[in-house]
């Protein structure tokens, strides 16, 4: 197994992506493929005593892809940039998956235009892995990538969403919920009411309507809605985690008997913020392409990173993209038949 990875996209690039890609070599037994500045690579591996295990490979390249760049560059004007060389090298058949925590535009058109998009899939979607209060996770499903959606993009985030819970977070039978107003199926507005009637009849267990205030519960294992509101819904709960433990830290350190309470229960409100911690999940999976595509969060430290290449190799080895491929053909072969 090989994992090729964008060393120098991401805010901490490149000596956090080197540490995480190194201790995903050593962990896992993983080949690693690195795109960038190979003197620059060298020297933050030598100055930082970093050591691969496996095979390492750097494909050289000095052009970077920035946040503020268009992220249609990745496919003219900044195609040899390390993340373009990236998905060249994923493309060509070097590399069994990608990995970057650069910019999530130029990763969607990536793979979008450079991977290309499965046969009869509409859009790719981005998918993102949120914490269940009695543990594991659900899937977020789109996160930003389309702003726009039609109900039969909905319909298939959720067998995509469906197969991904199964294939790779080992959830039997995945319920699969669509993001709504209100729990009935007259709720909300044509998109919604349109989707849920195609997800009621898709090859998954669909949950049904599911509104915000139930998504932190878990009460389903996916949810599926257009990326727009769903980018909006993941920051919503990130700004609020963040707010809720600064203001229980602001309780815990107001008074001398709130501090002894404090170190009563400390172990259990690092084992919270584990919980919560996005660098237990690694990244972001782009469903409805034709090879593994992993976005690492753009903050990602190395352990963020590695645990970003575990999700690829799990997505690699475990046949997502044609479990998907399958279950869309039978959807359509049923629709014909009826």
């Amino acid at each position: 197994m090989r994992i090729v990875v964008d060393a120098f996209g991401g805010d901490n690039a490149p000596l956090e992506i080197l540490r995480g890609a190194a201790d995903a070599s050593r962990e896992y037994g993983v080949d690693i493929t690195l795109t960038g500045d190979e003197d620059k690579i060298k020297a933050c591996m030598a100055e930082n005593n970093i050591a691969f295990a496996g095979d390492l490979k750097i494909v050289h390249t000095t052009d970077v892809i920035t946040m503020h760049d268009d992220p249609t560059s990745v496919v003219k004007a900044h195609k040899e940039s390390s993340m373009g060389i990236a998905f060249k090298e994923l493309c060509d058949g070097n590399a069994d998956a990608f990995v970057s925590a650069g910019s999530t535009g130029a990763i969607v058109v990536g793979g979008t235009l450079l991977v290309k998009r499965m046969k009869g899939v509409k859009r790719p979607a981005l998918g993102g892995l949120l914490p269940k209060p009695n543990g594991g996770h659900y899937l977020l499903l789109d996160m930003g990538a389309n702003a726009e959606c039609r109900p039969e993009m909905l319909c298939q985030f959720g067998i995509m969403a469906s197969v991904y819970m199964k294939q790779v977070e080992g959830v039997e039978n995945p319920q699969i919920g669509l993001l709504n107003i209100g729990t009935e199926d007259t709720k909300g507005d044509s998109l919604r009411q349109e989707a849920y009637q195609l997800l009621s009849n898709a090859p998954i267990q669909f949950y049904g309507n599911v509104e915000s205030r139930e998504m932190p519960k878990g009460v389903c294992d996916a949810i599926v809605t257009d990326g727009f509101t769903g980018n909006i819904a993941l920051k919503l709960i990130e700004g609020t985690a963040t707010t809720l433990f600064k203001l229980i830290k602001q309780v815990l350190y107001k008074r001398v008997f709130n501090k002894i309470a404090a170190l009563i229960i400390k172990k259990d409100l690092y084992q919270l913020k584990n919980m919560m911690d996005a660098s237990e999940v690694g990244g972001a999976p782009l469903l409805g392409v034709q090879k593994p595509v992993i976005k690492a969060h753009g903050s990602s430290d190395a352990r963020a990173f590695k645990n970003a290449i575990r999700q690829a190799i799990a997505f690699a080895e475990r046949d997502v993209i044609g479990t998907i491929s399958k279950n869309l053909s039978e959807m359509v072969s049923g629709n014909e038949g009826t």
